[in-house]
């Protein structure tokens, strides 16, 4: 009844076309953390590994042990690991990002010196001040890999506004934080880590900094947070509904919780299955966001319920069992999480499991 239409051929120039950004040399870290941003993690993450993905990225250990699960054997980076997830990653051959003394600690006491180098990665916070070891402990990390049953992979920092119009003071000094501890790491004669800074807009925008790899995630699913390079890339999903009521209402009556809507005058309401408990928040009611039957608009009106939604049909002919879009021909997901004031990346993660995805070319 509610489909998330999956394009295989849209997945495929998207990460074609990131491909022709990068010099030959320079990895591909495809991103499917969050059930691959809403889009179904195994079959995106089996659809990269065929197109070529050097390694594929998650954001907690039980992401990858799906992946795992479903026979997936690429390399498999897990970005926030926590340390009771610690022995879950060693058994199910995950490889964490180290970004701190204590989970440094906390993960090589699981480790034996005996054993083979275990793969591992290392995250600086060089200003989104979110998670990383300081700068100013580079000198402990390298020491600390020297005598550590380690192998270090890659190093790397992640920029907070990577979209953001160049010259930009903040990327700047990140960029400059990130050179520093890189060149300090390839004095290092006990490991030769790969480097990565760039995100799906730092691809774009910053094309002298590709370095050893990129992590790529939104730009994979279609987006890349810049109109210019946007159009450069295909959304890969279209979301589509069906109406399962018709009202007609008459001046005055009222549609959904709280009389959110009023009708001005003797109008036509339909009902959709769709609601907040599949990723359609009430920030989207309110006649702020439209749908599209066909070619028309339609707006949403009132509150958004738990699991369904109502719109108004009054100057379109449709019927029960039609199918209504939300995103995807007509509209971009971006351009219909504007109407609710969030981002693309909120609006597809938070797409339900009730929801079915369906890959098929659009």
């Amino acid at each position: 009844m509610n489909f998330l239409r999956i394009d295989p051929n849209a997945l495929a120039h998207n990460f074609n076309q990131i491909k022709t950004k990068l010099p030959a040399s320079t990895r591909v870290i495809a991103v499917v953390k969050a059930n691959a941003y809403g889009h179904g993690a195994v079959e995106v993450a089996r659809q990269l590994v065929a197109l070529g993905a050097d390694y594929l990225a998650v954001a907690y250990a039980q992401e990858g042990q799906v992946l795992r699960q479903a026979g997936i054997t690429l390399p498999i980076m897990v970005f926030y690991p926590q340390p009771d997830s610690f022995q879950r990653i060693i058994d199910q051959k995950l490889e964490p990002v180290l970004y701190n003394k204590d989970v440094w600690k906390q993960f090589n006491a699981l480790l034996t010196s005996g054993q083979k180098p275990y793969p591992v990665h290392i995250k600086y916070n060089t200003g989104l001040n979110r998670i990383g070891f300081a700068p100013e402990e580079t000198e402990w990390v390298i020491e600390a890999a020297q005598t550590s049953p380690v192998r270090l992979i890659s190093v790397y920092s992640h920029l907070g506004e990577s979209e953001g119009q160049r010259p930009h003071k903040g990327s700047d000094r990140q960029i400059s934080s990130f050179l520093s501890i890189k060149q300090k790491h390839e004095k290092d004669t006990h490991h030769q880590p790969w480097f990565h800074l760039l995100n799906s807009s730092g691809i774009f925008n910053y094309p002298e900094l590709h370095l050893d790899a990129v992590r790529c995630g939104i730009g994979l699913y279609g987006f890349a947070n810049h109109p210019k390079w946007d159009r450069e890339l295909r959304p890969i999903a279209r979301l589509e509904s069906q109406i399962v009521q018709i009202h007609t209402l008459q001046k005055g009556e009222t549609v959904g919780y709280n009389q959110g809507w009023t009708a001005p005058h003797t109008c036509r309401v339909a009902t959709l299955p769709l609601g907040h408990a599949d990723g359609i928040g009430r920030h989207f009611g309110g006649q702020k966001a439209v749908v599209y039957l066909g070619k028309h608009k339609v707006p949403i009106l009132g509150n958004i319920c738990m699991d369904m939604l109502m719109i108004d049909i009054s100057a379109i002919s449709c019927q029960l069992g039609d199918r209504v879009e939300f995103f995807g021909v007509e509209q971009t997901a971006a351009d219909f999480a504007a109407a609710g004031q969030t981002i693309s990346y909120e609006l597809l993660t938070g797409l339900g499991p009730r929801i079915q995805r369906i890959w098929e070319a659009l």
